[in-house]
């Protein structure tokens, strides 16, 4: 059993796993990390050994997913294995490890939002889609995205060095909420979070309802639509599971005070349901789904001839 402050300087009381349901958890979330990251790096091998991808602006996000996921689920489940092997560590080091956690995070609900603008340019504008969906422009979208989550989390350590410098050399809970105590900066961190997500949501519907009117008035473009209207879907339900993470902080208070014997199980529920299904979903989807990168993958693990595949498969 643990006590640790919260905001506000409440104090809540955490009971730990035993010794054989800590290693149980863990073992389970690493298997599951290697396993995941693993695939995806058939993906990224499979990218890098056919040039077809590399001018293809689809798979370049794609791929960009594929590698932000790896390094989020990377650092998350470094962080989960750190909460239970030192229980606290370094500040200094805890904020070096969020920062890739948390920037990457932010990272993924952006790069959806440029999966589905391509998908809804491809569709709607064919003709204007080499012109508006260059590699070149590709590259500057994804440099923006970094840039856009880059600015939303540095300035919090920037302000927790100015204002705590003595606290980046005491061990601290590595959570964001343990870590980030002061109201502005969880105030901004729920703004800049909204702000992101509202955006996306607004980019996922209208570039679905665009893309459905296009189904509906172009008969020889409905199997491209319809693929790409599925595939937007399923961009909305991973945002979905994303967004979940809004709620974390609040159910994290309400389990620790009223069932803290709960919570390391809760954590660990929420974290599998937070952090490894979204990156598990994320190669499914698509990567397997789509007809010329699943082919090329069969290749690459059949070892078989080069296969004749459709440029058109998404």
């Amino acid at each position: 059993m643990n006590s640790s402050s919260g905001q506000n300087g409440q104090t809540y009381v955490r009971y730990r796993d035993s010794f054989s349901m800590a290693i149980a958890k863990n073992v389970t979330i690493v298997l599951l990390g290697i396993s995941i990251n693993y695939l995806n790096g058939t993906f990224i091998y499979t990218f890098r050994k056919h040039q077809v991808f590399h001018h293809n602006p689809r798979y370049i996000l794609f791929i960009h997913l594929v590698v932000n996921d790896m390094i989020q689920l990377t650092t998350a489940i470094t962080l989960f294995v750190c909460s239970y092997v030192f229980y606290t560590i370094n500040t200094f080091l805890c904020c070096f490890i969020l920062a890739f956690a948390i920037i990457t995070s932010l990272n993924s609900p952006l790069n959806l939002a440029a999966m589905a603008v391509e998908c809804y340019i491809a569709v709607c504008f064919p003709l204007q889609h080499p012109q508006l969906c260059n590699i070149k422009k590709i590259y500057i979208v994804i440099a923006c995205v970094w840039a856009l989550s880059l600015l939303s989390f540095l300035p919090d350590i920037f302000y927790l060095a100015a204002t705590e410098p003595a606290r980046f050399f005491t061990p601290v809970l590595c959570e964001p909420v343990m870590l980030f105590r002061n109201p502005i900066i969880v105030k901004k961190r729920e703004v800049t979070y909204s702000v992101y997500f509202v955006s996306v949501w607004l980019v996922l519907i209208y570039t679905y309802i665009q893309i459905f009117l296009v189904a509906k008035s172009a008969k020889k473009q409905q199997i491209d639509a319809k693929k790409a209207r599925n595939t937007i879907m399923l961009h909305s339900f991973q945002l979905l599971l994303w967004m979940s993470t809004y709620m974390f902080s609040p159910v994290q208070k309400l389990i620790l005070t009223l069932f803290p014997r709960l919570y390391v199980h809760f954590i660990f529920v929420w974290y599998i349901l937070l952090q490894i299904l979204p990156r598990f979903l994320c190669p499914m989807v698509y990567g397997l789904r789509d007809v010329m990168f699943r082919e090329y993958l069969k290749k690459h693990l059949s070892c078989s001839a080069t296969p004749k595949v459709s440029v058109h498969g998404r």
